[in-house]
């Protein structure tokens, strides 16, 4: 086993490999010895498979940037030929015939998959909570969230588990667990990164897949290797000239960076995550940036109303199709709050989701424009610490009562009495920084910049222009160089 394995990133580590000091069999030994120490007490990884790693190890892989680091899938879309795919959900458990072409990328890449991470069912809850397999603990605090939905991900790079691991964002979940577990996690252009085959697009587009990461380089790395056309892809988007891993070194030149403190919600930003934007724009304006207070034009009663009907609309979907794979006892089997949903969904009609993505191009359009005048948009990633465990699940009443609310035939009168509000809005208020770069499909980073006087991670929220990923890796670099965060995970072995 490698003593220094966590002091390696994953581009560190590789290039043991690459030179001959280490071979991937040790590294992966390595990553195993530490998940058996420390995932009973984080309930990060909910499935492993390492006699099949141990055999790929063994054999011959890829020469990628990557070849022989240990590597998790998180267990929701990330298909992975042979294992469980259980979606977070206690009803399903599918077994994949294929990987999904972003697996194939990652694996050719080289990393060695050992196993499955924590997830909320379907994704669809900003904490990793499920009733399937117990709620994720942050390496920083047991008893608090690691964040969602990739939260199992986020766990086990900051425990030093695996140096990266794979996530996907609909609404902020591969940025709020990073900005929750003080770890690195960037959302890619919508279309950058390949969801097939089983999809074009999730969620109508909002939902992107990468990595969740320590170093910012392994990141762009990574985004080197994946970003590109799928066959059967909706969208072909631009890279960009150079690669995002020379951009990590890269000057960022001047840019002009609009920040805000102003929720996209009547939520309250708590002190901490004020001070973790003001300390940002001091450090932006020390290293010579233009900083200014600027908030984009969104009607942001609008902006909610439209991307909670599109994502119930998926749900109502997703739910209908469970039935015709799995059956009446695979659905009875889904949480409360996800029939909710489906229920919600249900009752709207195909008018009202055009309506809806409407009002998402109205968004798009906005952060078009505001973009012309301002290279980078930061806010919190958070509005606040990360929530002890069992804020945001609903509690066994509540669950009682969505139960009861399931069988109604229209989400419209739940809507009318307040209840949709009351079930949901604690986790879309605390969504609101994260999901403008879903709905306007702009890429965006949360950095690990700031932590709390208890010691818990909050990071901070850079958006960017459509496919100017290029950007966000120079200023991530810049940040990571000037304010380095490395070293606080040594406090965790």
């Amino acid at each position: 086993m490698l003593n220094e394995y966590t002091r390696y990133d994953g581009l560190g580590l590789a290039e043991l490999v690459r030179k001959g000091e280490v071979h991937p069999r040790e590294l992966l030994e390595s990553a195993i010895s530490r998940a058996e120490r420390m995932n009973p007490e984080l309930n990060a990884i909910v499935h492993t498979f390492s006699e099949r790693a141990r055999a790929q190890a063994a054999g011959p892989l890829p020469d990628g940037p990557f070849t022989g680091v240990p590597f998790l899938l998180k267990d929701l879309m990330d298909n992975y030929e042979g294992e469980p795919l259980c979606k977070g959900s206690r009803g399903i458990r599918a077994v994949p015939g294929e990987n999904s072409e972003l697996v194939n990328r990652f694996m050719a890449a080289g990393v060695v998959p050992f196993g499955k991470t924590n997830t909320p069912e379907f994704g669809l809850t900003i904490t990793t909570e499920p009733k399937s397999s117990g709620p994720a603990h942050n390496p920083w605090k047991r008893g608090v969230s690691t964040g969602g939905s990739s939260g199992g991900s986020a766990a086990a790079v900051a425990a030093g588990i695996v140096p990266m691991a794979s996530a996907n964002d609909g609404g902020g979940s591969i940025r709020f667990p990073s900005a929750c577990c003080g770890v690195f996690g960037l959302k890619p252009s919508r279309g950058l990164n390949p969801l097939g085959p089983e999809s074009g697009e999730a969620w109508d587009g909002a939902v992107a897949g990468h990595v969740i990461t320590r170093s910012v380089r392994d990141s762009a790395a990574m985004l080197d290797a994946t970003a590109g056309p799928e066959v059967g892809a909706p969208y072909r988007v631009a890279r960009g000239h150079g690669t995002y891993l020379d951009a990590c070194q890269a000057d960022p030149g001047q840019l002009t960076i609009a920040f805000s403190s102003r929720p996209l919600t009547d939520a309250t930003l708590h002190p901490e995550a004020l001070r973790g934007l003001e300390a940002t724009v001091k450090h932006l304006e020390g290293l010579g940036y233009r900083v200014e207070e600027a908030d984009p034009p969104i009607n942001t009663d609008a902006l909610w109303r439209d991307f909670f009907m599109v994502v119930c609309a998926h749900v109502a979907a997703e739910v209908a199709f469970t039935g015709k794979e799995y059956g009446k006892k695979a659905v009875a089997a889904l949480e409360p709050s996800t029939l909710n949903m489906a229920m919600i969904g249900r009752s709207f009609s195909a008018c009202d989701l055009v309506m809806a993505k409407k009002g998402w191009h109205e968004v798009q359009l906005a952060m078009g424009r505001f973009l012309t005048r301002h290279d980078l948009f930061l806010t919190p990633t958070l509005i606040g610490p990360p929530d002890p465990l069992g804020v945001l699940p609903p509690s066994k009443f509540e669950d009682l009562l969505l139960k009861m609310g399931s069988p109604v035939k229209t989400g419209r009168l739940l809507m009318k009495l307040g209840l949709v509000k009351h079930f949901a809005g604690p986790t879309l208020s605390r969504m609101a920084f994260t999901v403008l770069g879903n709905v306007s499909g702009l890429p965006s980073v949360s950095i690990p910049l700031h932590w709390t006087e208890d010691g818990l991670p909050l990071g901070m929220l850079f958006t960017g222009r459509m496919c100017d990923e290029m950007t966000l890796f120079k200023l991530s670099g810049q940040l990571e160089r000037a304010f380095p965060w490395a070293g606080r995970y040594h406090a965790l072995d």
